[in-house]
């Protein structure tokens, strides 16, 4: 066998464990398997490409993967459940940003009389889709690390603004293709990186889990363009599969909040605040106890239902969660977790959280099952989460969050929020449902209040 097929060969078997790292992926059983199989076929696919004849600079490439390994591998084991979506915005940003500067280099080491259109058309994808998830992943970061405004930002004549910049790459893009100058590619570049800014800036609040999954299947497709400008087929096999995936998540995401989504794009969701941030409607009362009360209600329950939330992740008090569970059970208590897709700021946040907390994948119950089943269920424990269990969703057309699928906590026959105070959630709105007659609230950090129910439930 001569070393080229052997390279072929080679990079099949890593487009195969990247096929079966995304089908493990798709899971929380098989995530972790997913993840080794995909690492696998990673190190064969880097391994085929220094044997690849011709290459040269070996030092400069391993220079610059020391230096990625450096970075990464301390950010991915020190990054703490709630920086997770801003790491993975973060690095989202960096994958597109080197598809964009491959594909600039491309074009700056040939002469431009030698590309024909087609070479063009992949080098300007690149560059443009490349930037633009950059930009927007960059400025998602900034957002989710909350070094500015959550919320939408907007301003007169911004989507006149908008569509001038997207115009304005495009009509460059024509232009390198009948005249290719490296000037024209370096300003698509910058107008792309400049849309990639405005395309972000409008989309704030709920709409966080949607817009990651989105930049990452910019992604993929512009990693998948590196790969026609390389002519390498593993490249295009894995930005495929991230730009597919990421695009199947998103729609799912769009779905599950029931919402298109140019709607989530362009309505500033999240821009309408029907209720101050310092707390609940002026002369409206809520009803507290004690958590040796509600360890009581939990106590002598038939069925509990856990609804995890983006407080329980910011106090890491999924392990604390879970050992309550497994008391509950002790004494009969049928205990499962309702679970609503976009719960958190990424998709999937709270299975991640839950599962780091060994939680049985069986009692992980998603939406519509677990409305299903919240009619029978004595207890619903709501820990750290609004508006995904907002009524408001289904009752009133003007709120923001109007048409969102929601879990129907309400339907339990009692209803417990466990919240640090009476601030609004991520989408800015008061909950109507904590003045019910059938809710009780207990205040404090999510992780202290559940140490406490443990201890009085222990107590019983």
């Amino acid at each position: 066998m001569s070393l080229d097929s052997g390279i072929r060969l080679a990079y099949l078997f890593a487009t195969v464990c990247f096929i079966l790292a995304l089908r493990g992926l798709s899971n929380p059983r098989g995530a972790r398997r997913g993840n080794v199989i995909g690492a696998v076929g990673m190190f064969v696919a880097i391994g085929m490409t220094f044997a690849t004849p011709g290459l040269s600079r070996f030092g400069l490439m391993a220079g610059a993967m020391a230096i990625g390994a450096v970075i990464a591998v301390p950010a991915a084991r020190l990054v703490k459940m709630t920086a997770m979506p801003q790491m993975i915005a973060a690095f989202n940003g960096v994958g597109g940003g080197a598809a964009a500067l491959v594909a600039i280099d491309e074009f700056l080491r040939h002469p431009s009389h030698a590309f024909a259109i087609y070479q063009i058309v992949e080098v300007l994808f690149g560059v443009i889709v490349g930037c633009v998830s950059f930009a927007g992943s960059v400025l998602a970061f900034v957002k989710l690390q909350e070094l500015m405004t959550t919320r939408p930002v907007t301003y007169p004549g911004q989507q006149v603004l908008n569509g001038l910049i997207a115009l304005g790459a495009l009509g460059l893009a024509v232009a390198c293709c009948a005249a290719p100058h490296t000037w024209i590619v370096l300003v698509i570049a910058v107008l792309a990186l400049l849309f990639g800014l405005a395309f972000v800036l409008p989309i704030g609040g709920a709409d966080v889990p949607v817009l990651i999954s989105l930049l990452n299947s910019f992604t993929g497709l512009a990693v998948a363009a590196s790969g026609f400008v390389l002519d390498s087929v593993v490249l295009v096999v894995a930005g495929t599969l991230v730009g597919a995936s990421g695009t199947l998540l998103t729609r799912m995401m769009s779905q599950a909040m029931g919402r298109s989504l140019p709607n989530i794009l362009f309505s500033a969701f999240g821009s309408v605040v029907t209720a101050s941030e310092g707390g609940g409607v002026e002369g409206r009362t809520v009803r507290s106890a004690s958590a040796e009360d509600i360890a009581v209600l939990l106590a002598y329950s038939d069925k509990v239902a856990i609804v995890p939330g983006y407080g329980l992740a910011v106090a890491q008090a999924q392990h604390i969660a879970r050992e309550l569970a497994e008391l509950l059970e002790a004494r009969g208590i049928d205990v499962y977790y309702a679970i609503h897709p976009v719960a958190g700021r990424m998709p999937g946040h709270m299975n991640v959280l839950l599962a780091e907390a060994n939680v049985p994948y069986e009692q992980l119950v998603e939406m519509d099952e677990a409305n299903s089943q919240l009619t029978a269920t004595s207890v619903a424990l709501v820990v750290g989460a609004n508006d995904v269990v907002n009524p408001a969703a289904k009752t009133s057309p003007g709120s923001p969050i109007y048409g969102m699928p929601i879990l129907d906590v309400e339907l339990a026959q009692h209803v417990v929020f466990l919240k640090r105070s009476m601030r609004p959630g991520f989408a800015g709105i008061d909950n109507e449902l904590l003045y019910s007659d059938r809710t009780t609230l207990l205040f404090g950090d999510a992780k202290d209040t559940l140490s406490t129910l443990v201890a009085a439930v222990k107590a019983l």
